[in-house]
């Protein structure tokens, strides 16, 4: 289902949910920790309203990283989200589909219970509007384009929002909860949506490389 870079290592995936386990409290907690007020902006890292509190420092780091990725690509238009660089590169547009399908995967995962053991278990709408996006590769080489900055922008921003209104109906037992059938070994909620953020993180060098390789353009914050 994912392509090969975007697939975690057993080592390196489990590590993770060691450590984010390592942070929910063993017992529940007395009081909720102060959520910092949002206009604070997206560099406060911590628990937010309208969350429980490990799933609001969750969402704080999934929005500082989302912020860094639209950093990346302001001041796009579609030659530049269409460049491709060889023969074997993505393009920008398709990597950031390719974002947008991967948070649309783990909501599959998650908050539909559904453990897609193959593509074709997906549900008819994700097959329809980013089956190409998640595997890549040379059929979204060629499908994957003729499209301005707002489009990509409006997918990610649809898709994240469902997620984030999953996230409100959850707590931090949920995030806490183990799935011993998981692919890579024992893996809890948190770090399956931790993937999610540092799955961002990995495709956004890539973006920041084929940016810099674009003949003429150069970004607003250059």
């Amino acid at each position: 289902m994912f392509p090969a870079e975007c697939r975690p290592t057993r080592r390196n995936f489990l590590m993770a949910g060691a450590a984010f386990a390592a942070t929910l409290p063993a017992a529940p907690l007395l009081a909720s920790p102060a959520a910092p007020d949002d206009s604070e902006g997206s560099n406060v890292i911590g628990p937010r309203k309208g969350y429980s509190p490990q799933i609001g420092t969750l969402v704080s780091q999934m929005i500082w990283m989302r912020g860094v990725v639209l950093d990346s690509v302001k001041g796009m238009g579609q030659k530049e989200l269409d460049f491709l660089l060889d023969d074997k590169a993505n393009t920008i547009g398709a990597l950031l589909l390719h974002l947008a399908a991967t948070d649309r995967i783990y909501q599959i995962l998650t908050f539909e219970n559904n453990p897609m053991k193959d593509e074709k278990d997906a549900p008819a709408d994700f097959k329809q509007k980013f089956a190409v996006a998640m595997d890549l590769g040379e059929p979204a080489r060629k499908s994957i384009k003729g499209h301005e900055l707002d489009f990509y922008l409006n997918t990610l921003s649809e898709v994240r929002e469902k997620t984030f209104a999953e996230f409100r109906k959850r707590d931090d037992k949920w995030l806490a909860t183990v799935d011993k059938t998981w692919g890579w070994g024992p893996t809890n909620n948190y770090c399956k949506w931790f993937h999610v953020c540092e799955h961002e993180s990995n495709h956004n060098g890539q973006i920041k490389l084929l940016r810099g390789r674009i003949p003429g353009f150069k970004a607003p914050s250059e």
